[in-house]
Parts: C-alpha cells; sequence; structure tokens
C-alpha cells in the first residue's frame, strides 16, 4: 500500500528536492507550508524570510510543478507564543536563545505530525540536511548529514522515538551542490532562490530593533565591569550583548570580549583574551532520542554552537534530571540559553539548554 508523507515546505531549494524524491520514492506527497507569525503582521515590511508571502508562493508553485497537492497550515498563534515570545523574553533576561531550536520542537515536529496524523498521513517530511535510520534493536537514531558544513542536527536534539518513526528527512545523504544540482534536473524555478540565513521573524537581523518594537521594551544601562569587579564604563542595555562579543563593548586599550552577562544586576562583566575559555557547564530541559537518561557518567561528544566541532567531553546525569558537561579541553564562549547537543560519533544522542 502506498504511503504517504506531508511534507513542511517553505519555498527553498531544500524542501522543494525533498519533495520530488519523496514522490520519486513512490510516495504520496502532500506540500504544506507553515503559515507562521512574521515581523510583517505588525509592521508594514517588505520582510523576505521563509514564512514571507513570497515563500508561500514559491512552494505552490513547485508543487504544482510536482503535481502534488499543497495546503497552507495557520500556526501563527503558536509560532508566536512557543518561538517569538519565547526568544524576546530569553533575550531581556540577559540570555542567548536558539527559535529554530524551539520552532523544531514545538512546531515542525510536533504540532505538523499531530496535523498529518489527523489527517491520516503516515509521516512527515522536511529539507533538514541529517539522517534517520533504525539500529538493529529497531530503535530509531538520528544521524548527522554527510554533508558536514549543511549539517543541522544541532538543532534537531528534541526528537522522540515516536516523531522519529513517522519523520522522513531524504537530504541527509546529499550537499548542497548535489541538490541544486537535483533541482535543476527536476526542473524547480528555485534551484538558484538564494539560502535564508537570518532568523525568519527579525527584519534586517536587528534582534534589538525587534525586540524594542515588538514588547515595547526600554532598555537600561548598567554597569561594564571587568573580572575584580571593578568599573569600566556603562552598557546600553543587555539586549545588545551576548557571550564572547567582541564588537561594539567600547576601547580598553586591550582585546576585550563579554564574559558574563547579568540580568538582575544589570551588569557586563569583559574578560581579557584566555579567560573566555570554560571548562564545564550545566544544561536543562534535557532530551535523550532514545528516550532512556543514562544512570552514570558516559564519554560523549558535544557541541555547544551550531558551527562548532564536536568537543570530547564526559556528561553526568545530575539528580534532578538536569546533566552536567565537563571538556577534555575547554571550550570558547559557552553561552547562557543555547543548546548544548551530544553525540557519539554522528549519532546524536541528544541535548539541553545551558544554563
Amino acid at each position: 500500500m502506498q504511503k504517504s508523507v506531508l511534507i513542511g515546505m517553505s519555498g527553498g531549494v531544500d524542501s522543494s528536492v525533498a519533495a520530488a524524491l519523496l514522490k520519486e520514492q513512490g510516495y504520496r506527497v502532500i506540500g504544506a507550508t507553515m503559515r507562521l507569525w512574521t515581523y510583517s503582521d505588525n509592521e508594514n515590511t517588505n520582510h523576505e524570510g521563509c514564512c514571507a508571502e513570497s515563500a508561500v508562493e514559491d512552494a505552490r508553485r513547485v508543487c504544482d510543478k510536482l503535481g502534488i497537492d499543497f495546503y497552507v497550515m495557520n500556526f501563527k498563534d503558536m509560532f508566536r507564543e512557543k518561538v517569538v515570545d519565547y526568544f524576546v523574553s530569553e533575550y531581556t533576561k540577559g540570555r542567548t536563545p536558539n527559535p529554530c531550536i524551539a520552532c523544531n520542537k514545538h512546531l515542525k515536529f510536533d504540532a505538523l505530525l499531530r496535523k498529518a496524523r489527523a489527517m491520516d498521513i503516515d509521516y512527515i517530511a522536511t529539507g533538514h540536511y541529517a539522517k534517520i535510520e533504525q539500529d538493529t534493536d529497531g530503535r530509531y537514531i538520528l544521524r548527522a548529514s554527510y554533508a558536514a558544513k549543511k549539517d543541522q542536527s544541532y538543532v534537531l536534539y528534541n526528537f522522540t522515538q515516536e516523531q522519529l518513526r513517522h519523520t522522513l528527512m531524504p537530504l541527509g545523504c546529499y550537499n548542497k551542490d548535489e541538490v541544486r544540482a537535483l533541482a535543476e534536473k527536476y526542473g524547480l524555478d528555485v534551484a538558484n532562490k538564494k539560502d535564508s540565513q537570518e532568523i525568519c521573524f527579525v527584519e534586517d537581523d536587528d534582534y534589538a530593533k525587534f525586540i524594542i518594537d515588538y514588547a515595547n521594551y526600554t532598555p537600561k544601562s548598567g554597569d561594564i565591569l571587568d573580572t575584580d569587579g571593578n568599573k569600566l564604563g556603562e552598557h546600553r542595555g543587555l539586549i545588545y550583548y551576548t557571550i564572547g562579543q567582541r564588537k561594539g563593548i567600547g576601547a580598553y586599550g586591550r582585546p576585550m570580549f563579554v564574559k558574563e552577562i547579568d540580568a538582575k544586576r544589570n551588569t557586563i562583566t569583559l574578560g581579557e583574551k584566555g579567560t573566555e575559555f570554560s571548562d564545564e557547564l550545566t544544561a536543562s530541559d534535557v532530551n535523550f532520542i532514545s528516550g532512556e537518561t543514562p544512570d552514570k557518567p558516559i564519554k560523549i561528544q558535544a557541541k555547544v554552537r551550531y558551527q562548532a566541532t564536536p568537543a570530547d567531553a564526559l556528561l553526568h546525569p545530575l539528580p534532578d534530571g538536569r546533566i552536567r558537561v565537563v571538556f577534555d579541553e575547554p571550550q570558547r564562549a559557552v553561552t547562557a540559553g543555547q543548546a548544548v547537543v551530544f553525540y557519539n560519533g554522528d549519532i546524536v544522542l541528544g541535548g539541553g539548554t545551558v544554563e
């Protein structure tokens, strides 16, 4: 019996080629663009991104070309609550959020999957660069992409076994050049469409302006300190800074960077070169893809940023459900609010939010 799949389509080349590949593999493919809250819902702008109106039309044209059904599904309220409001809240607390991880967790692989199952559709699919497989015990595993430079497994660590069972990722064995070549082969107009880099709901990548406008937020100035607590100057508001930042912090006669953001005291602490490294971290809101939390320390590789190289570490489970990660070599700019993702080789074990 032919299996069906609902594929989330952004109007970009990756999800478009994923849809074409699935159809070629014999699935009954249904395209769906998730209508998300965007900057232009509040402002009269021409903001372009994966949530923009033009993206919907690009996805529709691809589906017409492939001869598959296409739906637009309204997830605006959920996206605003789970992604946008979270994003703003974290920044005003002096933390640095990752909205793509929140969107994947709450919308793409939860809400969209529940919608598909309610429609009696077997699977959902996306154009992410990662691989889903089953091991010899029948357990589902998530692997990093064949194309290391495009690998997106870092933002996918919240998967459950049930979600993986009903998810397809056909691009895991391709690199970007191969995907664009496939788009040309299938005659898709989006073959040379530019990749979206910025956060889709933030215009011009200006996080601070977005937070001020969206939340009617007024940044408060405060003290800039050195690591001994001495005042060096004044900052213009916590939302303008992130851990590891070097530019836009003032001139001090020597290289300095943001080492700590203290929302309670409304202070920024700067450190000199060499003090930006951390031996360990603690993370909360932890998910293990296997569904089983380790009951003793295990050796892992861990990534603390999307583009970071996985670093050898020891993971210690804590009694309260959090985990402690101790690195073999200190890591630069470990940032509260960002994700730490655990690997065993190319297998994603899970991850959590850095505290």
